[in-house]
């Protein structure tokens, strides 16, 4: 270990250092799948004491705290495109709630000095603090399948990796992983076998964390480890001002002359553009709050409906406050997983349709629940076999996946949670069509609800608006024709209602205007006709972004609307 010879708190030091810039304060729990947001305020360097401010209204707050510890994370967003979020955990805080008022709790904090912590099996944590990094290669599947994350702490007995919260998908706690390489800026590495030990959300939005054990090191791998270390923690110790025998900048974390390709690895952008409607970050919560729903079904033993039904709140929450905001933030889930965005935004069309007809409908929540849900048993395929779910699938591979249904009816039922029939509906009848030719089950149009019928048009129309498996996207009204063209399998009358209440032009798509320039959907009239857009591009000058929102009195400077064309072909996205 290294001699400290400085006053002050250090660990309150990089604290200060995080939230003296942009940052958000995550609380987590293993009892919960539910972060809590929270802003620090009296921090004091010399004690370590500070207080974490939350807006709570429940009254289990408890369920966050263990012993008389709290666990946190604090994210600070890149400040460029080159660079990534810095996140660092604050694990076993001793902390207190007070609740100052109805809703608002005040967490009284007290930080140790110790910056690295020890395990339980004995070895010290070396956090990666202040801009450290090594990357972290995870090879999940031998020759298969390999992830690529940030190490955020590293020991003799393991690490933790920052990971795009989409790569968890096919991890699981107890999984024995063929390979773990850990790369330094210098070229130093190590590599052994590794064990997933837990797995969690990490920080605020689209990431996840792994805890790694190391197993059947070999000898020189051993010795490697111990150096590397060493090495990190005479880093870490160096970038908290720590003063002392033997602390110092380490070679290890400075880069070589030709920039490592770890320097421009990207531990996932994360959150929402700064000028993103309101409602883009209450979409962006429910993607988040589903995927952590996923990692709960597959690691611990109980379903987490509560929230489930809060993410089912939620949109229900935010189609009744502002429908046409609703149906464009929507358009902000094209880089979640596949299966997070079909069910999101299929749930949120159900929903507002629905809500159009009967807003007091008895079927309205379990029906959003169940929609929520029918994607899940997707990810839970994933296997050597089945190694992604965003490359071109083959064959065998699409006869794996159409198993989903059962896979997750298996798994809820292993859990103990049986849903309402309501719900049930949705997940179990989802995929099928009106002739038998769907799945699981090949059931008829007499066996399924009218519930069941709606959402089979909703997933029809958003599975050929989106690209999928190398097909290419149709456009609305070539979507429109194909569903009508086959009234063997879906209800033409409820396709008809669709379109009036969607028209040629949804909200949320991207359109192209005869000047070349090319516009988000905001808002349409009741012909269906954009009345308002937001401008992204001038094709006359590609690289260059536009952010313009106009109304449709100043549609002349743009041209007249052309049609809808797919975001893939003019790489075009809502930034992030």
């Amino acid at each position: 270990m290294l001699t400290k010879g400085s006053s002050g708190n250090h660990l309150a030091g990089v604290l200060r250092s995080l939230v003296s810039k942009e940052h958000t304060v995550t609380i987590f729990s293993k009892k919960t799948t539910r972060p809590l947001q929270a802003d620090i305020t009296n921090l004091d360097l010399e004690t370590g004491a500070f207080d974490l401010i939350v807006n709570y209204e429940k009254s289990d707050i408890d369920s966050y705290f263990h012993q008389g510890n709290l666990s946190f994370d604090i994210e600070v967003p890149p400040a460029s495109d080159e660079e990534t979020s810095e996140i660092y955990n604050f694990e076993k805080i001793k902390a207190k709630p007070l609740k100052k008022e109805s809703g608002v709790y005040e967490i009284k904090c007290q930080i140790t000095d110790e910056l690295f912590a020890r395990e339980a099996r004995g070895a010290v944590r070396i956090p990666f603090i202040l801009g450290m990094r090594a990357q972290a290669n995870l090879e999940v599947y031998t020759n298969e399948l390999l992830i690529k994350g940030r190490v955020r702490n590293l020991s003799t007995g393991g690490c933790m990796v920052d990971i795009a919260l989409e790569d968890s998908l096919p991890l699981y706690v107890t999984q024995r992983l063929p390979s773990v390489t850990i790369e330094f800026p210098n070229g130093d590495y190590f590599h052994s076998p590794g064990g997933i030990r837990h797995m969690r959300p990490f920080g605020n939005e689209g990431h996840a964390a792994v805890g790694i054990e190391f197993v059947d090191v070999n000898h020189d791998m051993e010795n490697a480890l111990y150096r590397l270390v060493s090495e990190s923690e005479r880093e870490s110790a160096y970038r908290a001002g720590i003063e002392g025998r033997g602390v110092s900048q380490s070679p290890v974390f400075i880069p070589r002359k030709k920039e490592s390709g770890i320097l421009k690895h990207d531990a996932h952008k994360s959150t929402e553009p700064a000028n993103a409607p309101p409602m883009v970050k209450g979409v962006r919560s429910i993607a988040r709050q589903l995927q952590a729903v996923l990692i709960f079904i597959k690691n611990w033993s109980t379903f987490p409906e509560e929230t489930l039904y809060d993410c089912t709140d939620s949109l229900i929450y935010l189609v009744k406050q502002d429908r046409k905001a609703l149906l464009y933030a929507l358009s902000y889930l094209q880089d979640q997983p596949e299966w997070v965005r079909h069910a999101i935004q299929v749930a949120g069309s159900l929903a507002d349709m629905i809500v159009l007809r009967d807003p007091y409908s008895p079927h309205l929540r379990e029906t959003v629940a169940g929609t929520l849900m029918h994607t899940m048993g997707k990810p839970l395929l994933m296997s050597e076999k089945l190694p992604s779910l965003k490359a071109n699938m083959t064959p065998p591979q699409k006869e794996i996946l159409l198993g989903h249904v059962d896979k997750l009816l298996e798994k809820i039922t292993a859990l103990g949670w049986y849903p309402s029939k309501g719900c049930l509906d949705i997940i179990r009848d989802a995929n099928e069509l009106l002739d038998g030719s769907g799945y699981p089950a090949g059931k008829t149009a007499d066996e399924l609800s009218s519930l069941v019928k709606r959402v089979s048009v909703i997933k029809a129309v958003n599975k050929y608006t989106h690209g999928r498996n190398g097909v290419p996207p149709r456009t609305p009204l070539d979507a429109y024709r194909w569903v009508h063209e086959n009234d063997a399998l879906f209800d033409r009358t409820i396709l008809i209602e669709y379109i009036q209440q969607y028209g040629l032009y949804p909200i949320g798509s991207l359109a192209k205007f005869s000047r070349g320039f090319l516009a988000w959907i905001m808002d349409i009239d009741n012909k269906g006709i954009p009345t308002q857009v937001h401008v992204v591009k001038n094709l006359t000058f590609i690289d260059t972004r536009i952010d313009i929102v106009l109304s449709s009195t100043d549609f002349m400077q743009i041209g007249r609307l052309v049609g809808i064309v797919s975001p893939n072909d003019y790489r075009v996205e809502h930034k992030h």
